[in-house]
């Protein structure tokens, strides 16, 4: 038996390498921060073929364009021979009888290096990008190094990685190497492929098990301020507490983190966050932040991506099941995929008790005040489905504010209907049951889906005003049924720009304070000249950028009434940008902000259904 089972064995791993594209990517040989790729194919069935890097990869929401960072491309005959081609974009290249086509080879530079040209692209989103430091740290986003083939897609691939003997790979693949200097894997296809990143550094990691997953977490810190371990026990507790939320709506048996602590030294990055995949997260974060600060991230950031492995990655329409990385169609759902996870994320908190009933009143709070510097009457489909389009784009963050809202008052709806029995929690467990990783649905069907696996027609109602319509939603109205009110609160003099401060939004580009256009500048904001478009970059002197945010708020809570100051602000002219101090005496405001409370005498329905959706308990 032992023998006919190996046999079976070695002509199952030839037939997978004689049909598969073996996809090389040399760590060793780098040569100004570009690594060498190669690809070998199998036996073309067309003469004619097309050869993509990805437009725009799942879970990003942004044309990205990742065939740009990519040069030398040759294109190899089974003699040896260059067969020639033609570039049709950044991302695509059309050959013409190329039935013998073997391979391809080219050099990948990384996107955190990259010199953006505005008028061309966006900075790709550092946790989806690529890095490369010879001898250091390689972040590979495997969609930003491996393309492929038209029609060969669904192809498995062999995946093997020339490392340096002394580095270690973070990822949730399973090495089939015993070498040192070389890891092997094999995936189903393509979207196996840029499911599974890997991040390449000296060995920095912890593993433990958490409810029968195991858990990898690898890190690199450039100056050795932090390890892996350091954040082991907060990480384990926010596992543990996640999977019991789940319960079984997460089937992982294993899950890798990669934690890139980016460094005051190091490349520019482009954004912090994390990007989620069915086994992993790829997590950038700044290496000065606090400890403290970190773990509260890893909680909040890590855990939403975590959450991912339910919706989209587990639950999802035909536009993601069957993505088209060359030219992505959208679904409408954004308002379930990302603000459904991200509500995931904090409810899980207060139901397994991380946080307190007021952390997480103050959370909504935040939400619903940051969720007014969007266009509250833009249909949340709409926008979902047209989010790569210009007239769209910016209005995607309010998938985290306005999504998690809509996730939290329909969660309301379903306790009110259900007498408490049933949540939002509830019925995304009854959708991926009733679907799943290899069964989508039709975009424009879920919501059909959605009464058919509660059994009540009133959430198409809410779907239909609030989802798919344009009337805001009446957040007042679902948190009173749940004993909570809103306060109008006038704060003690304050000095800041606009008269609610709650609504200033961070430009990441510029590394800039932006405001809505409908904000009422506060007294001293008309009294220099600042006009509610300028981007403020400086106060008196003390520039801002994503780590300091914090102590600049700080400094701003010190200035005085009449103190000289000076703030430096970025104003459009024209075609052209120009920075100008506008100076003045400091005028401090009184302001007046909403909060939520709990009621202090909530009635008992009121009580007993605040008790339902704060517990997750029927």
């Amino acid at each position: 038996m032992k023998k006919t089972a190996l046999s079976l064995g070695i002509l199952t791993a030839f037939m997978v390498n004689a049909q598969s594209i073996k996809t090389t990517i040399d760590l060793v040989n780098v040569k100004d921060d570009k690594v060498p790729v190669t690809m070998e194919f199998p036996k073309m069935k067309s003469g004619d073929v097309k050869f993509h890097f990805p437009k725009t990869v799942p879970g990003t929401y942004s044309v990205d364009d990742y065939g740009r960072f990519v040069e030398g491309v040759k294109f190899m005959d089974n003699k040896g021979k260059e067969i020639p081609f033609t570039k049709v974009n950044d991302n695509t290249y059309a050959l013409k009888n190329a039935q013998n086509l073997t391979k391809v080879t080219y050099l990948v530079n990384d996107s955190f290096d990259d010199e953006i040209d505005e008028s061309k692209h966006k900075a790709v989103f550092s946790p989806s990008g690529t890095d490369i430091e010879a001898g250091k740290v390689y972040l590979i986003n495997t969609h930003g190094f491996i393309g492929y083939l038209d029609n060969m897609q669904d192809v498995p691939y062999q995946l093997v990685i020339k490392k340096p003997a002394d580095f270690y790979g973070t990822t949730a693949l399973v090495d089939q190497d015993t070498s040192d200097s070389t890891d092997t894997f094999t995936l189903a296809n393509y979207a196996k492929v840029t499911d599974s990143p890997l991040m390449y550094t000296k060995p920095d990691y912890v593993t433990f098990n958490a409810g029968g997953m195991d858990l990898v977490l690898g890190v690199y810190s450039p100056t050795g301020k932090y390890k892996a371990a350091d954040f082991k026990e907060n990480l384990e507790k926010t596992v543990i507490a996640q999977k019991k939320f789940l319960g079984d709506m997460n089937t992982n048996k294993k899950y890798a983190i990669m934690l890139y602590l980016a460094g005051n030294d190091g490349p520019h990055i482009k954004g912090f966050g994390a990007l989620e995949h069915h086994e992993s997260t790829s997590v950038v974060l700044p290496e000065m932040m606090p400890k403290e600060a970190i773990d509260k991230t890893i909680t909040d950031v890590v855990s939403h991506e975590f959450f991912h492995t339910v919706n989209p990655l587990k639950t999802h329409s035909e536009e993601i099941h069957y993505f088209d990385y060359a030219d992505p169609k959208m679904s409408q759902h954004l308002w379930m995929y990302e603000g459904g996870t991200e509500y995931f994320a904090n409810l899980f908190q207060i139901q397994e008790g991380l946080i307190t009933k007021d952390e997480f009143l103050q959370r909504i709070s935040e939400k619903i005040a940051n969720s007014k510097n969007y266009n509250d009457t833009m249909p949340f489909t709409v926008m979902s489905k047209n989010v790569l389009k210009d007239e769209y784009k910016d209005q995607y963050r309010n998938v985290y504010e306005k999504g998690t809202l809509l996730a939290m008052c329909l969660d309301i709806e379903l306790r009110k209907l259900s007498n408490g029995e049933m949540g939002y929690r509830d019925m995304i467990r009854k959708l991926s049951q009733r679907f799943g990783e290899n069964k989508p649905f039709k975009d424009d069907k879920l919501i059909d889906e959605l009464v058919a696996v509660t059994g009540y027609p009133q959430v198409k109602d809410f779907y239909n005003k609030y989802i798919a319509g344009d009337q805001p939603t009446p957040y007042a109205q679902y948190l009173d049924m749940v004993g909570v009110e809103t306060k109008k609160q006038e704060t003690p003099p304050i000095f800041w720009f606009i008269k609610d401060p709650q609504q200033t939004g961070y430009d990441e580009k510029d590394n800039a304070f932006v405001f809505d256009e409908s904000s009422a500048q506060s007294s001293f904001a008309k009294s220099i000249g600042l006009k509610i478009t300028d981007k403020i970059v400086a106060l008196d002197g003390k520039t801002i950028n994503i780590q300091n945010i914090q102590s600049f708020i700080g400094y701003a809570k010190t200035i005085k009434e009449g103190q000289n100051v000076t703030v430096t602000v970025l104003r459009k002219n024209g075609d052209k940008t120009d920075k100008i101090d506008l100076k003045g005496k400091a005028i401090l405001d009184k302001m007046t902000v909403e909060t939520l409370a709990f009621k202090s005498n909530p009635t008992p329905a009121e009580k007993k259904l605040q008790d339902q959706w704060l517990t997750g308990k029927k």
